[in-house]
């Protein structure tokens, strides 16, 4: 059974500060927008950005591989050779990593990219890719 594009909705403090990130960053394509709220296709899947303003909500992680993973998170599952390229087109565009691009499970079930960093409001995204699409949901 295919994936299904999904929606989400995220806070952010600064619309036209995620606005740029999102479209000029992340290569997203801008959709309908309005002063408060932007619709991005977000990798085939639509991603819309709420102002809310800031709040002091404590980040949270858990440890994986020795790393800590921001909880909440979200992001997609690139293509193996997409992640290869779009995670060097954001080293040179200067994104600052919470986890560096790296292989996890390396020669395991399950093989696959990640990497993790913010959005400008804070909240954090993970890209990842698996070597084989059929391991995704693998045990």
């Amino acid at each position: 059974m295919p994936l299904s594009p999904f929606h989400l909705a995220i806070p952010v403090d600064d619309v036209e500060l995620c606005r740029t990130f999102y479209r000029d960053v992340l290569g997203c394509k801008e959709g309908r927008s309005s002063d408060h709220w932007v619709d991005f296709n977000f990798f085939g899947h639509q991603l819309v950005i709420h102002y809310k303003p800031k709040d002091s909500i404590s980040e949270h992680t858990n440890p994986v591989d020795g790393k800590d993973v921001p909880v909440p998170h979200f992001g997609v599952i690139l293509e193996w050779e997409q992640f290869e390229t779009f995670s060097k087109v954001l080293k040179t565009k200067g994104i600052q990593f919470i986890i560096e691009p790296y292989v996890r499970f390396k020669n395991e079930v399950g093989e696959q990219y990640t990497m993790f960093f913010k959005d400008p409001s804070g909240n954090a995204l993970e890209f990842k890719a698996f070597k084989n699409t059929d391991q995704i949901f693998a045990k």
